[in-house]
């Protein structure tokens, strides 16, 4: 066989498939998680297909990428808007593992299929189903071995295909897959924005899988459900934490990392001041403060853990615009230039941990990605940081954006019930218990966040326990959520640009409220 041009074919059938949606939408969609290996790829065109995609050859093996942990060659791109394409989803959370010879034997040894779902799915033995999936590195592999276990363990045949790494791409391959109805895809794994643009197209598994769902934390349950159907299951999940310097904290008298957004701001002029003699361009804290994504997952942490809601109630009104909401905005804009740099306005994830690792920085907001890349043997701050929980303020709770992936079925399967058996499996406790411990990925599962063996691997989720996960509204605004996120992320922008948060906040709120009508 000439394995040359069959890889050619696939490159070519997967270059027509993809294209279904506009940059502009997909682009947001695919944001605000933690960054993975840039693309090679660009974003798809706007150009709407006209003929339902045919069944893509399955992936024989995972292609090579990068090891969980690896630096990402790229700061992303500044992005005055959504045009421009985000950083894609993680293929895998970069968090300390395990040795690598007994890790990758671990990854090659997933835990075996529950007697229940194995009893559930022994009927539809001989069936057999498509499921894209991540298909590369540390995650393609462990998803492949996992497939494998599942075929072997309940007879139900898996053509496991590997999905677009690029976030962007594999929307836009979906949708494509959805516009035609076609029956050529089954299982897959969904960005944790995706639900409300999706959801039409996926099945109910609150009735199946509602039992297991409780398993999960409540607020990535409630982010996955869309008009009173549970239209994903919770597979990981990344949300954003402080780092802090433990060694500046020592160094200025500080027991611990703030508790509230006012005491990160009196430490971080404190450090700051102490520091600035041998580095002037040191700064107190970095975010991400870009008008993108990622300025919204900042923002809706800000708000949400200082007592101003999440933009939208769970009524589903727009509740943005409220004293709570603006007096943490300003006090926030009065950072910019003094603890915080001015050029944060142009940070995204990797600016801002390049500026904490390199050294620069006391507190940082980031996702779990950048722990193990600061404890990396080159990094100037290895041992000498730590995470946890973002600050609350007022009546606000510790609070962080929910990112990651979960898992869902096409309701143009012909196979839908062995679909829903695979995605049992895969979002069992043992199953990211497996995935916690051998490939760092960050549970869904308090009972799995709180294993010894898990911890042993990410620390951080044991000061992390208790923090609110807290989503973005796309099973709101649906389709609009692309046109709600730069509405605020642009009003956000405006006060980090010095205007006053009580002066911009009730046009945010009347362009989301115009939004739902």
């Amino acid at each position: 066989m000439d394995l040359d041009l069959v890889g050619r074919r696939a490159y070519n059938r997967r270059a027509f498939l993809l294209g279904a949606v506009s940059a502009t939408t997909a682009g947001v969609l695919a944001a605000c998680s933690q960054p993975s290996q840039p693309a090679a790829t660009s974003a798809p065109a706007a150009a709407q297909p006209t003929a339902a995609p045919t069944k893509p050859a399955a992936a024989a093996s995972p292609a090579a990428s990068p090891a969980a942990g690896a630096s990402p060659a790229a700061s992303p791109a500044a992005a005055a808007s959504p045009a421009v394409k985000p950083a894609a989803s993680p293929a895998a959370a970069a968090s300390p593992s395990p040795a690598a010879g007994a890790a990758e034997a671990t990854r090659a040894n997933p835990p075996a299929v529950p007697a229940s779902i194995v009893s559930a799915a022994k009927q539809f033995s001989g069936q057999t189903l498509v499921y894209y999936g991540d298909g590369v590195g540390i995650a393609g592999q462990m998803e492949k071995a996992a497939t494998d276990q599942f075929t072997k363990d309940t007879g139900i045949n898996i053509t496991f295909t590997q999905r677009p790494q690029d976030s962007t791409e594999a929307l836009a391959l979906y949708q494509r897959f959805f516009q035609g109805q076609s029956s050529d895809i089954d299982a897959f794994s969904i960005d944790v924005v995706w639900p409300g643009t999706l959801a039409p197209h996926l099945v109910d598994l609150s009735q199946a899988l509602g039992d297991q769902a409780k398993n999960h934390y409540p607020g990535i349950i409630q982010n996955n459900t869309v008009g009173g159907k549970l239209v994903a299951m919770p597979y990981f999940s990344d949300f954003g934490m402080l780092y802090y310097r433990t060694d500046l904290l020592q160094k200025y008298g500080f027991s611990g990392p703030p508790k509230s957004w006012d005491e990160l701001q009196q430490m971080a002029a404190k450090i700051v001041d102490g520091e600035k003699s041998a580095t002037p361009t040191f700064a107190g804290f970095v975010f991400q403060g870009k008008a993108y994504e990622g300025l919204t997952c900042d923002a809706l942490e800000w708000i949400a853990s200082s007592g101003g809601g999440t933009i939208v109630d769970s009524s589903g009104k727009v509740t943005v615009n409220n004293p709570q909401a603006a007096a943490i905005l300003n006090e926030v804009k009065g950072w910019v230039g003094n603890v915080v740099p001015q050029g944060v306005t142009s940070y995204g994830e990797e600016e801002a941990r390049n500026a904490f690792q390199n050294g620069g920085a006391a507190f940082m907001r980031n996702w779990p990605y950048a722990y193990s890349l600061a404890q990396a043997a080159d990094s100037t701050i290895k041992g000498k940081f730590d995470a946890g929980p973002l600050p609350a303020q007022g009546s606000g709770k510790p609070s962080g954006t929910i990112g990651g992936w979960g898992q869902s079925v096409s309701r143009y399967s012909k196979v839908q019930d062995a679909a829903i058996q695979l995605v049992a499996y895969f979002t069992t406790p043992e199953v990211q218990t497996w995935r916690a411990i051998a490939g760092s990925f960050v549970p869904t599962i308090q009972t799995v966040a709180e294993n010894p063996q898990v911890v042993q691997v990410m620390p951080y989720l044991q000061t992390t326990a208790s923090v609110d996960r807290v989503g973005r509204p796309t099973a709101v605004f649906l389709d609009n959520y692309n046109q709600a996120s730069t509405a605020f992320f642009q009003g956000v922008s405006q006060v980090l640009g010095g205007q006053d948060a009580n002066q911009v906040l009730p046009d945010v709120q009347s362009k989301l409220q115009r939004l739902l009508a």
